[in-house]
C-alpha cells in the first residue's frame, strides 16, 4: 500500500481540546465541550480525515475513577459527536502514570504522551499516513508525541493549562479551534 492510499487523521487530545480542562473529568455533568470542536470535526471529516482521540487518563491509574467510568463517559461523548454529524473513528487512552499510579497502573508506558505509542497504534490499526495527518493538543506532551510519531502538522490550542514553552514545540498556535479551519492548517476539500 503506497502513501497516497493511506488514510489521514485529525488527532485530538481530549481534556483541553474536546472538553474544557477541569480536574480529572470523568462525569457527564462535568463534561463541557470546547467551543468550535464540532465545527472543526465536521470540516475535517468532510475533507476525508478520520477523527482519532488520544488521551492520557492518569486519573484511572491514580484511583480517581474507574476504567468503566471512563468508557461510559467516552460512549456518551461519541454519541454527542454523532448527534452533531461527526463520527469519532477511535479513542485511545493511557491510564498509567510512572509516579502517581496505584498498583498495576504505576508504570512507565510507551502510550503515555509525550511518548508516541497511541499515535503509532492508530497508524497500524487504521492504516494512516502520519505525514498527512494533523494533531491538535494543548500541552507540550501532545506536541512532543506528534513530533516523535512523525505527524505532519502539530497545532497547539493555547489554553490556561498550556505550559509557557508549549508554542516552541508546535508548528501552529491558535487561540480558538476556528483558527484551525483558516489558512493552510486544514486544507480545503479536494486538496492534499
Amino acid at each position: 500500500m503506497h502513501a497516497g492510499s493511506l488514510a489521514k487523521a485529525l488527532f485530538l487530545d481530549r481534556d483541553g481540546v474536546i472538553n474544557v480542562e477541569k480536574d480529572y473529568v470523568h462525569r457527564i455533568e462535568d463534561f463541557e465541550f470546547v467551543d468550535g470542536i464540532f465545527e472543526l470535526c465536521r470540516a475535517a471529516q468532510a475533507r476525508g480525515y478520520l477523527l482519532v482521540v488520544i488521551t492520557n487518563q492518569s486519573g484511572i491509574g491514580r484511583g480517581y475513577y474507574s476504567e468503566a467510568q471512563f468508557q461510559e463517559l467516552t460512549a456518551w461523548m461519541k454519541n454527542e459527536f454523532s448527534r452533531e454529524g461527526v463520527e469519532i473513528t477511535r479513542v485511545y487512552h493511557c491510564p498509567y502514570h510512572p509516579d502517581s499510579g496505584i498498583g498495576e497502573y504505576r508504570m512507565e508506558s510507551f502510550d503515555r504522551k509525550p511518548n508516541p505509542g497511541m499515535i503509532l497504534r492508530a497508524e497500524r490499526d487504521l492504516g494512516l499516513d502520519l505525514a498527512r495527518s494533523i494533531l491538535v493538543g494543548d500541552r507540550v506532551s501532545d506536541m512532543q508525541a506528534a513530533e516523535a510519531a512523525g505527524i505532519g502538522c502539530r497545532v497547539l490550542l493555547r489554553t490556561a493549562h498550556s505550559e509557557p514553552g508549549a508554542a516552541r514545540c508546535a508548528q501552529r498556535v491558535v487561540e480558538h479551534l476556528s483558527e484551525v479551519l483558516m489558512g493552510d492548517v486544514l486544507p480545503a476539500k479536494g486538496t492534499a
